[in-house]
């Protein structure tokens, strides 16, 4: 075997508790605290995973996050789920994982033959080759071939994830050293602190690097130091991932638990955030740098010591910076033979023992197929080697820095991007502050809290940053492998810059580096320093690419809410329901309201029913529940400002105790809504919204409050659903309403149309507004929504000797559409502006400033051929015209649509058919007949004012 389980040691593992899982078909033996990628270590598995282009065999490089090779699909005694990295997937009882992009297998996939023809499919080639004779022959194919793992068609899910809220005063992310401290330091200061970090267990590179604090050794410190947190309140988050920054420094974490739950979404508001984010080890360039065998030395290390796995018996340790050398004596230690090859020339440390140190030399080669059989030298000498344990320096963690817009600087020291200019709220410590021995990282914690206590002290080995940078470097021989998964190599590189894509975005979209699942965590800077050389800049001239969350994939299932199914639109119920229903209604949903279409007994004819409601209305007068008409309150002493902001008429004007209609309008100027706004006092409003739109037209109240007036000036409140209003209208609604003794001046000189009073019922206080929908006198009363069905009971008796009739909303649509009252939505559409439903005053008027005024004069807004509401007659006798009937033109002998018919009923108080249509000039061709098209049948109609009844409008005051 080259690589094999230890017999002692592995601070990870349980030795006592033996698991058994497969790969690829193969069962593979492990332990408790094993990740699948030690186990498979453990086992010899060197070939993990297939490269996605050419295919060609990969090993693992890496112990976490950064893993670019070991992407496995599991299932089995776990969830199923594709493109895990075993690097941070546990391995546990009955797992099966299967490696992706490989048919049948990693071992021996069948496509490993499309490497033979690499020379013929570098970077961009598919841009190139398959635009003839036409994409779309070759699509099929190439998208069989692309992506990584495979869904599993049977998969159910688990439930719904969690999603937490979390405030507190100090978010720190990562639990390495520097993350522990400065964690330790804010709870010591008295803030509330979440620590949070993506290992299971803390203690970052305290768990395999050596380590002394306080006289501790380091896994005794960060235990206590954990222990301490937790005991003080603060929350310790293991398994979970920092995976976004966003607006107002909105933190996301994605929570693993490795049980049957998925994973939880923590969306945490801290006051101030510290990043720990650590560092990223990244390779060296060589040829064939990426066989199975060659891999980080820092995982090396983390395998030796966390889960006692040796991974080779000759290594070749190959570094040009100082932290391989820890990795070479430990593996020294473990009776591995070790040859250390060291860049620099001088001014490194001393070999190991046990270790045998080439300086000066680098490797520019490596030798074998199916796994690292050895490395050639730039000397030409030749080492064998059954592992290649690569240390190209160290690449800070500054993604969510840069996510929450914080600037780079270049830092030739550490020959890396650290951190510039400070972002408000952030600091960051540790290793991506540009810290490299522990009291460095205990220093940098202190400063990133501003703590004043006694920091903790490194008491044992020390570690040291020399470096000299080994970048790719231009006309290198040799495939040399930038980036891992996604196979770019040196010479894709160079291709961008000959063909001109020098940008460090173009670079990426054209060779795609740094697209993969990994994001270019060790690949990305190798790929812009080589870009550096190629076109003679430097690398910070360079730049580089725009850092966007997730730091690491996160499930979808993690984002989605629990708007699923019956909650995606939750139907929303009359406080009346059951009242309606022993009254023989039968309900439809409009507008996201369950409400009662029409009454009548189990099978009567509906469409009968309806007519005889809306004619008995007009005779006599109908009750109706209008609860789900909006009730926003709008409160403040700049109430009148505001609201006068937010409607396209003015509002200010009205007096207390009286109502206005009103339209409200998008930015765009398209009307929003339409309603009543009514007057209480001189700094209190209520704003009568559609019943579809009161959830959307409260939002848009709350938003432009935000944006405009503070808490102190306008104050929103949603009463809609504290309220039930109940409604008559017709020539008989003032003596129903006298009869319900409510204590109110009914009198047309106190109570005149528009205007509302405010009245009491059994004790209750009770809101009487003179508005109508029918174009019938009408009275709405609004009362505390449980106490409603008393008084529904009591308009219901007092309506039995008017022959009273209770309506539903099929007839109430009847009898708007009989004054050419609109619905918005159904009347209208994402174009209609005021002046197309003939309210142009406000528009010509008007001079300060509301939502939407500038739209209303742009030229899409003044020009001909507008679509206009109208009222549309048909001949006596002929059927309704159907909704949606298209007016057409004919012109050239073409048919265009001139607009079409938005409601259209039979009228049985006029005896004839009505229709309210939107047609292009509508209101100035009022008598001009058009022809209307329907699923192929022609009708005619003549162009007639959108109002059919009553137009003197005297049944208002009947």
């Amino acid at each position: 075997m080259v690589t094999s389980r230890l017999s002692s040691g592995g601070s990870a593992i349980d030795r006592s508790r033996p698991i058994s899982f497969s790969f690829d078909g193969r069962t593979v033996q492990g332990f408790e605290g094993d990740t699948i990628a030690s186990a498979l270590l453990a086992a010899d598995v060197a070939v993990v995973g297939r490269s996605f282009k050419y295919h060609r065999p990969r090993g693992i490089w890496g112990a976490g996050v950064e893993e670019p090779n070991a992407l496995v699909d599991v299932s089995g005694s776990v969830l199923a789920t594709p493109n895990t990295r075993a690097t941070t997937e546990p391995a546990r009882e009955g797992l099966a994982a299967r490696s992706v992009n490989a048919t049948p297998d990693a071992a021996s996939d069948r496509n490993a033959f499309i490497d033979r023809f690499s020379r013929f499919i570098p970077a961009a080639f598919y841009y190139k080759t398959f635009m003839w004779p036409d994409w779309h022959l070759f699509e099929p194919r190439i998208r069989a071939m692309a992506g990584l793992g495979a869904v599993d068609a049977d998969w159910t899910t688990p439930g719904a994830a969690d999603q937490i809220n979390r405030h507190c005063d100090v978010l720190v992310v990562g639990a390495g050293p520097a993350g522990l401290a400065a964690a330790r330091h804010a709870a010591q200061a008295g803030k509330k602190v979440i620590l949070v970090d993506d290992q299971i267990n803390p203690g970052g590179s305290l768990q395999h690097r050596n380590s002394e604090i306080d006289g501790k050794p380091a896994a005794e410190w960060s235990a206590a130091t954990v222990a301490e947190l937790r005991a003080g309140g603060h929350l310790v988050l293991g398994s979970t991932t920092a995976f976004g920054i966003y607006d107002h420094h909105l933190v996301s974490l994605n929570q693993r638990h490795f049980d049957s739950r998925p994973d939880t979404l923590w969306r945490v508001r801290p006051r101030r955030i510290v990043l720990a984010t650590g560092a990223i080890e990244r390779p060296l360039p060589f040829a064939n740098n990426d066989l199975p065998g060659i891999m980080s030395a820092d995982a090396a290390l983390s395998y030796l010591r966390r889960h006692a796995v040796l991974t080779g018996r000759r290594i070749v340790v190959a570094t040009n910076n100082d932290s391989a050398y820890e990795v070479a004596a430990a593996l020294a230690a473990a009776d591995a033979e070790i040859t250390l090859v060291d860049i620099r020339k001088d001014g490194q440390p001393a070999a190991p023992a046990g270790v045998k140190l080439l300086s000066g030399r680098s490797v520019v080669a490596a030798r074998g197929r199916m796994r690292v059989e050895g490395v050639l030298l730039d000397d030409g000498t030749m080492l064998v080697a059954d592992c290649v344990a690569i240390s190209g320096g160290w690449t800070p963690s500054v993604h969510l820095f840069c996510q929450a817009r914080g600037k780079l600087a270049w830092h030739e020291a550490r020959a890396a991007f650290l951190p510039g200019d400070p972002v408000d709220g952030i600091a960051v410590a540790g290793a991506l502050a540009g810290a490299v021995s522990l009291s460095e990282v205990f220093e940098s914690a202190a400063k990133a809290v501003g703590a004043d206590q006694a920091a903790p002290r490194s008491t044992g080995h020390e570690a040291t940053g020399g470096i000299q940078p080994a970048w790719p470097m231009p006309g290198q021989k040799g495939r040399i492998w930038i980036d891992y998964q996604n196979d770019v190599t040196a010479k894709d590189v160079e291709l961008a810059a000959r063909e001109n894509f020098i940008s460090v975005e173009h670079l990426k979209r054209y060779t795609t580096l740094g697209m993969a699942t990994d994001q270019g965590k060790t690949s990305n800077l190798a790929g812009l320093a080589l870009m550096a050389g190629i076109t003679g800049r430097s690398v910070p001239e360079v730049g580089t690419t725009t850092y966007r969350p997730p730091f690491t994939p996160v499930p979808l299932a993690s984002f989605a809410g629990l708007t699923g199914g019956e909650l995606m639109s939750p139907v929303r119920r009359l406080p009346l329901e059951n009242i309606h229903r022993s009254m023989g209604a039968t309900f439809q949903e409009y507008g996201g309201w369950l409400r009662p279409a029409h009454y009548g007994a189990k099978g009567v004819d509906a469409g009968q029913a309806i007519q005889d409601e809306a004619l008995r209305a007009r005779k006599s007068v109908a009750l109706f529940d209008g609860s789900t008409l909006g009730k926003i309150e709008v409160i403040g002493p700049q109430a009148a400002e505001f609201v006068d902001f937010i409607y396209y008429n003015t509002m200010s004007t009205l007096k207390p105790g009286r109502c206005r209609y009103g339209f409200m309008l998008s930015e765009n100027g398209v009307v929003f809504d339409d309603g009543i706004l009514v007057r209480l006092d001189e700094h209190r409003f209520i704003v009568s919204c559609s019943s579809s739109h009161v959830a959307s037209v409260h939002a848009r109240l709350e938003e432009w409050r935000q944006d405009r007036f503070g808490r102190d000036a306008v104050y929103v409140h949603n009463a809609t659903s504290d309220w039930a209003t109940l409604t008559a209208s017709g020539p008989q609604a003032k003596t129903l309403v006298a009869a319900l003794d409510l204590g109110v001046d009914l009198d047309d000189a106190a109570l005149p149309h528009m205007a509302i009073a405010e009245g009491r019922f059994e004790g209750e206080i009770v809101r009487v507004a003179r508005v109508s929908f029918t174009g019938d006198r009408s009275y709405e009363i609004s009362i505390r929504a449980d106490r409603s069905e008393a008084l529904w009971t009591r308009m219901q008796q007092a309506g039995k000797p008017l022959d009273a009739v209770t309506i539903g909303l099929e007839a109430l649509m009847i009898l708007r559409a009989e004054k050419g009252y609109i619905v918005i939505g159904k009347d209208t559409d994402g174009t209609t502006m005021p002046h197309d439903l003939g309210v142009d005053g406000p528009r010509q008027k008007r001079r300060n400033e509301f939502v939407g005024r500038r739209s209303l004069f742009t030229e899409v807004a003044t020009q001909g051929r507008r679509q206009q509401l109208v009222g549309l007659a048909v001949a006596e006798g002929e059927q309704p015209l159907p909704t949606g009937a298209h007016g057409i033109v004919r012109e050239g002998g073409k048919v265009r649509s001139q607009g079409f018919v938005t409601s259209s009923y039979f009228s049985p108080t006029l005896g004839h058919a009505i229709a309210l249509a939107l047609i292009e000039d509508g209101s100035a061709r009022h008598g001009e007949v058009i022809e209307l098209q329907h699923l192929g049948v022609l009708r005619r109609a003549t162009i007639a004012a959108p109002c059919a009844f009553d137009l003197s409008g005297d049944r208002l005051n009947a």
